[in-house]
This record gives structure tokens, C-alpha cells and sequence, in this order.
């Protein structure tokens, strides 16, 4: 395993749910870390709180990462103020539970922006200083929507299995630059994006229950600590999909 300690993680939606678990996790790892938030900046001061207690650097940046314009200005205010970014954690999303015929043009694009041209955006922005470095991780946070539709819609299945493809072409493309790319596809962790749903049952799920941040936070670390993985998409669904 790769030694993480100082090593500059951003990772996007992270005020809360599993991009707030995993922004812990590195730090407790070792990592300094940057935490994106769009709308919530109280709780992202609160994570940051929690990494400043754990002895690592924290900085709270807002930025919607569906916009390019607002991606170059949180990526040169993290690398200015932490550091050259290491690790990036794509897991900035959105989810709309809604009826086929109800889903409009600007549902589609707004749920395709948030979710995946801002995992794009993001790791695009980050890469020149992987490249020079010859080192870095990208991880990221798809869902089992993208495997078998999922709960929530077409639009946002759809986002997610995009995600996918985009792992393995930057996996493909960069291997041989010291940069990993992988993916993992969480079902029905027990954040407000789930428990908010009403057809996200724990029966759904074959263990009988949801799953917890802090486990998907800890697959998500030990990826980001393997260099010889890359291009994978991990499961941790409870035994919804098998792969």
C-alpha cells in the first residue's frame, strides 16, 4: 500500500453522506484535504472541524463543479493554499426520484452536469499536476444504478454508468504516468440521498440492511492506497449485483 501521509485530497460533495466519510478517512490516513461543497457550507466546516482535529489540514471550498469556470477557480485556490492535489474524489452528485414521462430536457442535463461532466471537469483540471508528479489517484463514486437501473430514474442511471466509462478511459490513458483510475458503486448507503427515497428499502438489499459511510469510506481508501488497481469498478451494494 501507497503511503498517503501528505498527500493533498480534494473531494467534491463533501459536506456530508459519503464524500464527508471519505474527507475523514483520508485525513485520518494522512492526507491534508480539501472539501467541496456547492450550497452547505456549515456542515463543510464541520468536516474541515473534524480533519483539523485529527491533526491534517483542512480547506472548505465552495464551488459548483458542473461549471468549468467554478472548477479552475477551486482547483487553483486548493493547489494555492494546500498544495499541488494528489487524490481526487469525484462524488459531487444529485438524485431525482421522478416518473419516466415527468423527467424534462433540463432534468436530463442538469442530472448529467452534476454527475458526470463534473467528474470530467474535475480530474481534466487536476491532472497537469498528477502528470508532473507522475503520481495520482482518481476515484470515482458511481452507483449500482449504473448497473441495474437503480431506484431513482433513467437520468440518473444513466450519469452514473457514464461515470463508469470515463474510469476506465482515464485508467487507460494514464497508466503508464503513475495515475490510477477506478471506480465504486455504492447501493443504498444510509445517507439523506437514500433515506429521502421511498422506494429505497432495506429489503431491497440481500444482507437486510443499508450500508454505512464509514464502509464505503474505507473501500475507498484502500483503493486509492493500491497502485496496482486501476480501471476497476468495486461493488459494495450488500449483494444487490454480483460482478
Amino acid at each position: 500500500m501507497d503511503n498517503l501521509t501528505n498527500k493533498v485530497a480534494l473531494v467534491t460533495g463533501a459536506s456530508r453522506g459519503i464524500g464527508g466519510a471519505i474527507a475523514i478517512a483520508l485525513a485520518k490516513a494522512g492526507c491534508d484535504v480539501a472539501v467541496n461543497y456547492r450550497n452547505r457550507g456549515a456542515e463543510a466546516d464541520a468536516v474541515c472541524a473534524e480533519i483539523g482535529n485529527l491533526g491534517r489540514r483542512a480547506l472548505s471550498v465552495q464551488a459548483d463543479v458542473s461549471r468549468a469556470d467554478e472548477v479552475a477557480r477551486m482547483v487553483e485556490q486548493v493547489e494555492r493554499e494546500l498544495g499541488s492535489i494528489d487524490i481526487l474524489v469525484n462524488n459531487a452528485g444529485i438524485a431525482r426520484q421522478q416518473k419516466i414521462e415527468n423527467i424534462t430536457e433540463a432534468d436530463w442535463d442538469e442530472l448529467i452536469d452534476v454527475n458526470l461532466k463534473s467528474a470530467f471537469l474535475v480530474s481534466q483540471a487536476v491532472l497537469p499536476s498528477m502528470r508532473r508528479q507522475k503520481w495520482g489517484r482518481i476515484l470515482n463514486i458511481s452507483s449500482v444504478a449504473a448497473q441495474i437501473g437503480g431506484v431513482v430514474g433513467p437520468h440518473y442511471a444513466a450519469s452514473k454508468a457514464g461515470m463508469l466509462g470515463l474510469t476506465r478511459s482515464w485508467a487507460n490513458l494514464l497508466v503508464k504516468e503513475g495515475i490510477t483510475s477506478n471506480a465504486i458503486a455504492p447501493a443504498l448507503i444510509e445517507t439523506e440521498m437514500v433515506t429521502s427515497n421511498l422506494r429505497a428499502k432495506r429489503d431491497l438489499i440481500p444482507v437486510g440492511r443499508f450500508g454505512n459511510v464509514e464502509e464505503t469510506a474505507s473501500l475507498a481508501v484502500a483503493l486509492i492506497g493500491n497502485g496496482y488497481i486501476t480501471g476497476q469498478t468495486v461493488n459494495i451494494n450488500g449483494g444487490w449485483y454480483f460482478s
